[in-house]
């Protein structure tokens, strides 16, 4: 069942696209399913960039879901590009365009970033990324530049059925998985893995605790 803070969220997002992520969607939403404003600021103190996260956080919930019930099959780099191009499907793009323009903001621009690294999280660790140390952020902050490029040219694209957004994606893969290949052949130079376990031996992934300045609220 829906909780009071999804319906909320839900009737908010509906003004989104004639009020913009703010403030002014947030209490139209609360004033349509009778919610006092007292109660709407209690589930959303930070007004439309609340309402931003949420939805996307949502939308990497739905994505979460799906990488564990149906993965994609194939080579790593087609898993990948699959699981970002799944990840546009979860969302609508006058939604996501007031979001960035609220998570635009300076004062949200921290909070956007720690977004989409959210997303590059799910995405690895849905496809089964079991990388312990400096890779483990490495990854995340290359496919985070990879989804943050292939969202702006989504809104963009105009092509029939976003098929240039498709090829993008492939194309910025690649880089990924370039990128991998590369640091892959570079420890296997004689030399060169003890230095890397020595200046960055010391990095960890998370454990029992939130993602690099992390704060949510779902």
């Amino acid at each position: 069942m829906e909780t009071d803070r999804e319906k909320l969220l839900n009737a908010a997002l509906e003004h989104v696209p004639f009020d913009g992520m703010n403030d002014r969607a947030l209490l139209a939403g609360a004033a349509s399913i009778n919610m006092p404003e007292s109660l709407a600021r209690v589930h959303f103190p930070q007004g439309g960039a609340g309402l931003a996260a949420a939805y996307h956080r949502g939308a990497d919930d739905k994505l979460r879901e799906w990488l564990t019930a149906t993965p994609p099959e194939g080579a790593f780099r087609d898993r990948v590009a699959e699981a970002v191009w799944h990840r546009l499907s979860l969302i609508q793009p006058e939604i996501v365009r007031a979001a960035a323009a609220t998570l635009a903001l300076p004062v949200n621009a921290a909070l956007g970033a720690r977004l989409i690294w959210e997303t590059a999280d799910v995405i690895w660790t849905g496809l089964g990324d079991s990388s312990e140390d400096a890779n483990w952020y490495t990854k995340r902050a290359t496919l985070s530049a990879v989804i943050g490029s292939t969202v702006l040219f989504w809104l963009g694209d105009e092509s029939d059925g976003h098929g240039e957004t498709r090829r993008f994606i492939d194309r910025r893969i690649e880089g990924v998985m370039a990128f991998e290949k590369t640091k892959a052949s570079l420890r296997r130079i004689p030399g060169v893995a003890p230095l890397g376990d020595l200046a960055f031996g010391w990095i960890h992934k998370p454990r029992g605790r939130n993602l690099p300045g992390k704060t949510r609220t779902r």
